[in-house]
């Protein structure tokens, strides 16, 4: 305990006497948190649309008025030809196109059916998918509102209706920040740990230190947790400030167990640590240390279940979303914070996340070598 205690001193008097690198620490992540979830919005708004009406009745400008009140569009402007609106897509200056055809009126009131005619820019396909869903469902709307203008009710005939009441669990109002402020503080607390965690040892390589070290009788064993433990309770302080931003700045709160959500935390941070500094032990250089980070940082956020859910992956994806800690963090974040959930439905993610920390932390002990 002697030998960690001493270095641990020079790890902390090494961390505060670089202000500038604090100051990122502390910094860099609550600006991330403040910024990216007022921009990662999954809602698709202000679609341009161009609208090609051949009828001009008041049923067609009442369809029309109904899209553009919903909010998701934004009307480009009318057109006399179906090609002219290809045109304004080709041109990147609208991404769907309506068509309302001759007779838009006559044929809804005497034959009761009519066809629209909807084109679709579909090199955005999560825009043009959920463009042309809110459009179908904005018609679809429309069209139920005349069939039950058009029908007369007798006396002894009503119209069927079937009311839907949804029932939203945990995100009432389905705001978006909820579901997304869990998921990318997970990210920048994977981010600040990997990194610094990564660059350490290797820049006792760099500025010629570790040769110091390594004619010392310091075990294997106290040099990784003299490492480790600094940027452990680090993390911690990260991972505060983001709660509190969480709740200052989203009024998001911890529906669940605090102290779960904090246990699950200083294990993952384990177990991200020790792949930063096992990482370190295979590198000679920063550059180097920062490139592979890099390049497993990215599988860890797109494959992590942020942007895209895990079960919709195809079969490979999963095995490697199994293997991906950052994917257990971001569903324990959102079950304790949004779900309420407690330990017992943690459990199983924390022992995946342990067997990742012993792993990965043997593996750098192991790997370390004191002489060159």
């Amino acid at each position: 305990m002697r030998t960690i205690k001493f270095l641990l001193q020079k790890e902390f008097r090494q961390i505060f006497r670089n202000r500038a690198i604090l100051i990122l620490i502390m910094v860099m992540p609550v600006m991330q948190l403040i910024i990216l979830p007022l921009a990662a919005d999954y809602e698709v708004k202000n679609i341009n649309l161009s609208v090609v009406d051949h009828d001009h009745s008041p049923y067609s400008q009442q369809l029309i008025s109904k899209i553009t009140a919903s909010g998701y569009f934004r009307l480009q402007g009318y057109h006399t030809s179906i090609e002219e609106a290809y045109r304004s897509i080709e041109q990147d200056k609208a991404d769907l196109a309506l068509e309302i055809p001759y007779g838009f009126e006559r044929n809804l009131i005497r034959e009761g059916e009519q066809q629209l005619f909807i084109a679709v820019n579909a090199i955005n396909g999560t825009k043009a998918g959920l463009g042309g869903a809110y459009l179908a469902d904005i018609i679809r709307d429309y069209n139920q509102h005349i069939r039950t203008e058009l029908t007369i009710p007798t006396r002894f005939q009503s119209l069927p209706i079937i009311e839907i009441v949804p029932n939203n669990r945990f995100n009432p109002l389905l705001n978006y920040q909820f579901f997304m402020v869990p998921g990318i503080l997970a990210i920048l607390l994977t981010m600040v740990g990997g990194f610094l965690s990564a660059l350490n040892i290797v820049k006792e390589k760099e500025i010629g230190t570790i040769e110091q070290i390594n004619v010392t009788p310091i075990k294997k064993h106290h040099f990784i947790l003299g490492k480790l433990i600094p940027f452990w309770i680090l993390g911690n302080v990260v991972f505060t400030l983001g709660l509190l931003v969480s709740w200052l700045v989203y009024g998001i709160f911890p529906q669940g167990n605090l102290l779960a959500m904090y246990g699950f935390i200083w294990v993952y941070l384990l177990a991200v640590l020790g792949f930063g500094l096992l990482i370190s032990t295979y590198t000679d250089t920063q550059q180097q240390a920062m490139f592979i980070m890099f390049f497993f940082m990215m599988i860890f956020i797109l494959m992590g279940g942020l942007f895209t859910p895990i079960n919709s992956m195809p079969g490979w994806a999963k095995v490697i979303a199994n293997l991906n800690p950052v994917s257990y963090l971001v569903e324990v974040m959102r079950m304790i914070i949004l779900k309420g959930s407690g330990w017992r439905a943690v459990l199983p993610h924390l022992g995946a996340i342990l067997g990742f920390a012993l792993v990965l932390n043997s593996w750098a002990i192991w790997n370390y070598r004191k002489t060159n």
